[in-house]
């Protein structure tokens, strides 16, 4: 295997990849070639990702696993089924789409993940964590004659869904293959020589030939068929970490060197034509091949294209404010401070405060369903919990948070972090739903920020607020507020005006639309509102500029069905005057592939888009000229 130690300034040579567009062209070479084709396929993964950015790290510590499954298994006919997606780039380059692997996360690209739409080789669409295993079962019971292999990291492991499906499948003794990726040496360091022979020993036909042998000699005497399974759990539990598996009824193989081509060929071999639920336990290194990205591997998980229509500012990134927020929080005194993240504390802005204050944070891994009871827990007993969660991975937490923290009226403050759009990652990761599914909670109040400032402000509203309470941010930078770092609260429910004109129309904006919104209102020299607050709306105000003014406009980052727009709506209805109210937000649509400003365009959030629906629908014949002329 070639070590690279950086990125190839120009396109690699792969004259072996070159003759690979699908799977059936890989299988023409030989073994000696296959080996040469992985340290083409890393090379050029290296050289594709750098130019387009992605998922890094993930992709390079697959790489023999990848030419393997292909080798072995028959795709699209027999599915694999990648978990979370991050891993399947080289998957992605070898069936059919190498040419266009620098486009991945760009417009009208390649998906960051496994997308059905995109290939008949993506057996199933990812982004969330763990739930190939469930999709492999309900594949393999649905298509017995196939093979059906999921292939899942060690922390996506960690999730309950996917314990779940192991148990369903041990249960069923269905004939499918999961692929543990151990990446992170966190089951088992036991690695080497003995552990790949454990592991051919235990896949061979000689093994399961004995195996098999036994339950049909054992099969009218069920004690002491149970006796003799349980003896050879225990046997291999003395060698290897497969006990938890076994004990599921999975046959478990390994750990062995997921780096080790041979090994893997001859293995692959074995389990396909073996019966029933199994499991191969492989050690693998993230980024490996790839110097810098072995040493440092949470670096380089992923590299960020750059993007050259994004405005940048000078503001602070808002998953900064929230992290410097929690360490000023506890330098003051609060000893009932409890940080929680469901396996982003990096991405939430949590490292330092996690490291200078370990006794007040929990990382529960991935675990949405667990950390948001776990916060109702310890809200119950006296403590102050406020869970980091992506708005994304809080739809999975949903149910606790209905029935868990909000009908108890529990102290648990959620900073929702990536609301709205996130760019790259695309509809996968999208926060565009988080306030349609919260705001019909009762007992839960709701902010979204419009600068780092607000963000602070509504953190220690939130946090002080005696019940559930939501504020919800979005991905990247602010537009540069200065953070007055006091403790002052916010008056619940009230919104702060902007500016007020003669004009017969305001802007009601929510979050981090205000900018636009300041761009908008100056061109028509209308008023504008920062709503602040979804949930408790401020009512007073806006029935008062419901009788004021002629029209109302609503600006928000989120579904408009549900929305903050359709809450205005809503209480316009009660009171008589929905037919002033046109709500923006993003359409009844999953986001396309892109930058965020790609997907706020293609939602029609953009100055000019907005300014032309105004003109057309609200009959403004001085705007319509405006917007004309420019």
């Amino acid at each position: 295997m070639k070590i690279y130690s950086e990125i190839p300034k120009s396109l690699p040579l792969t004259p072996l990849l070159d003759k690979v567009n699908y799977p059936t062209d890989l299988k023409q070479l030989s073994k000696k070639e296959i080996h040469q084709l992985a340290d083409e396929l890393r090379e050029y993964l290296i050289y594709s990702v750098a130019k387009s950015g992605g998922h890094f790290g993930a992709g390079l510590g697959v790489i023999e696993l990848t030419v393997a499954l292909h080798y072995i298994f028959n795709a699209p006919e027999d599915n694999l089924i990648w978990d979370v997606g991050h891993q399947s780039y080289p998957h992605k380059i070898i069936t059919g789409r190498k040419k266009e692997i620098s486009t991945i996360r760009s417009k009208d690209g390649l998906h960051p993940f496994t997308n059905i739409e995109e290939s008949v080789y993506d057996s199933f669409g990812t982004g969330h964590s763990s739930t190939s295993i469930s999709a492999a079962l309900g594949m393999a019971i649905a298509k017995p004659e196939r093979n059906h292999v999921a292939i899942i990291g060690d922390g996506a492991m960690t999730a309950g869904m996917a314990y779940e499906a192991l148990a369903h499948a041990g249960s069923l003794d269905s004939d499918i293959l999961v692929i543990l990726n151990d990446n992170s040496m966190s089951i088992s360091k036991n690695i080497g020589g003995f552990s790949n022979y454990l592991a051919r020993i235990w896949a061979s036909k000689f093994y399961t030939s004995i195996r098999e042998g036994g339950k049909t000699a054992l099969r009218f005497i069920p004690s002491a068929k149970n006796f003799a399974k349980r003896a050879e759990t225990h046997f291999k539990g003395m060698l290897a970490p497969g006990t938890l598996f076994e004990e599921l009824g999975f046959n478990y193989i390994g750990p062995m060197d997921g780096h080790n081509l041979n090994e893997m060929l001859r293995t692959l071999k074995n389990l396909k034509n073996l019966k029933g639920p199994k499991l191969l336990h492989l050690i693998t290194t993230k980024g490996k091949g790839f110097s810098p990205a072995e040493k440092n591997p949470i670096g380089f998980h992923a590299l960020n294209k750059i993007e050259t229509n994004t405005k940048k500012t000078n503001g602070k990134k808002y998953s900064k404010v929230f992290g410097d927020w929690l360490s000023k929080k506890v330098e003051e005194g609060d000893d009932d401070l409890v940080a929680i993240t469901p396996a982003m504390s990096e991405g939430s802005g949590m490292n330092d405060f996690a490291k200078k204050n370990p006794d007040k944070f929990y990382d529960v891994a991935i675990a949405e369903q667990h950390s948001m009871t776990f916060a109702a827990g310890l809200a119950k007993e006296g403590k102050k919990p406020i869970l980091a969660i992506y708005s994304t991975f809080l739809q999975r937490a949903y149910d606790q948070l209905i029935h868990d923290v909000a009908l108890q009226k529990l102290d648990v403050t959620l900073a929702i972090d990536r609301a709205g759009f996130v760019g790259g990652d695309g509809a996968t990761h999208a926060g565009i739903f988080d306030v349609s599914f919260l705001r019909c909670i009762p007992n839960i109040i709701i902010m979204s920020p419009s600068d780092e400032n607000e963000c602070w402000k509504m953190l220690s509203t939130g946090y002080n607020y005696s019940g559930p309470a939501a504020i919800r941010y979005p991905r990247g930078e602010g537009p540069g507020a200065e953070i007055y770092e006091n403790f002052d609260l916010l008056e619940i429910g009230k919104a702060r005006v902007i500016n007020e004109s003669s004009s017969d129309l305001v802007i009601f904006s929510f979050g981090n639309m205000l900018d636009l919104s300041k761009e908008i209102a100056d061109q028509i020299n209308c008023s504008l509102v920062d709503m602040r607050f979804i949930k408790p709306l401020d009512e007073e105000l806006i029935e008062r500029c419901a009788k004021t003014y002629k029209h109302i406009i609503t600006i928000e980052e989120n579904v408009i069905t549900g929305g903050a727009g359709s809450a205005v709506n809503e209480f316009l209805a009660e009171i008589g005057y929905s037919e002033k109210l046109k709500i923006f937000g993003i359409p009844d649509e999953f986001p396309i592939v892109g930058s965020q400003e790609d997907q706020r365009d293609a939602a029609g959030l953009t100055k000019n888009k907005i300014l032309k629906s105004l003109a057309s629908e609200l009959n403004l014949e001085d705007l319509e000229k405006k917007v004309s002329a420019q």
